[in-house]
């Protein structure tokens, strides 16, 4: 019998979102949602789809791993709120994966990785990273939710760096043009990045770093539009 956990991966952070199965470092299989229908009405029944195709039963589970922000609002709720009912449901331990972290793992191997997603209102959320061979990640500094050209600002100085993630393609032509005299690339947007919050939970995994359902919380990074509004 394999010693590697069985993981469900969720991640509905993305517009499109994604989910995977797979068992220890093997992804088994995955499936990417669509960006034009909310995850509240595609979620479970991705779910039932992708377990059918892999001949995974849910209560064969051993983690549940969830993309836990930053990331729309709406969907990280929906997809920490499911995780948590089956992990809580079948008495299964959990973990939560910051987006960005998933984000900078899917460009592959650097010294200086940027994270970014798109944060509304043409603002990014964006986190410097390294990703070692090992396939770890390390937070050269904090989540930030910033305006572009104040990213660019924040990270000029910086000779080399990899771009990774939508709000990276989404800002291409702004990083392009502070890229002059650098070796600055863009990475290509990954197929499925619930792979990649799978490959992160197992290290939490090896590293006796889960959470009990209730523990689950998202990472907004910044308040919501309604908290705004109050304040």
């Amino acid at each position: 019998m394999s010693t590697e956990p069985l993981i469900l991966a969720v991640e509905t952070a993305t517009l499109a979102g994604s989910i995977a199965t797979a068992r220890g470092a093997q992804i088994i299989g995955s499936l990417k949602g669509d960006a034009a229908v909310s995850h509240s009405n595609t979620l479970l029944a991705d779910l039932d789809r992708l377990l059918e195709q892999t001949r995974v039963q849910v209560a064969d589970v051993d983690l549940y791993a969830v993309a836990a922000g930053p990331g729309s609002f709406t969907g990280l709720r929906i997809g920490i709120a499911t995780v948590k009912a089956l992990a809580a449901t079948l008495g299964r331990s959990c973990a939560a994966i910051p987006t960005l972290q998933a984000v900078a793992l899917s460009g592959g191997v650097s010294d200086a990785t940027v994270a970014l997603l798109p944060a509304g209102r043409g603002e990014v959320y964006a986190q410097l990273f390294a990703v070692s061979n090992d396939g770890a990640v390390t937070a050269s500094d904090d989540a930030a939710h910033i305006a572009p050209r104040k990213m660019i600002e924040k990270y000029n100085s910086l000779e080399r760096l990899l771009w990774c993630g939508e709000g990276a393609i989404a800002q291409r032509e702004l990083i392009e043009s502070a890229a002059a005299g650098k070796d600055w690339r863009i990475a290509a947007l990954p197929e499925n990045l619930a792979q990649h919050v799978a490959a992160l939970a197992l290290g939490k995994f090896r590293q006796d770093q889960l959470v009990g359902p209730d523990a689950l919380q998202a990472i907004y990074v910044r308040p919501s539009d309604a908290e705004l509004k109050v304040s």
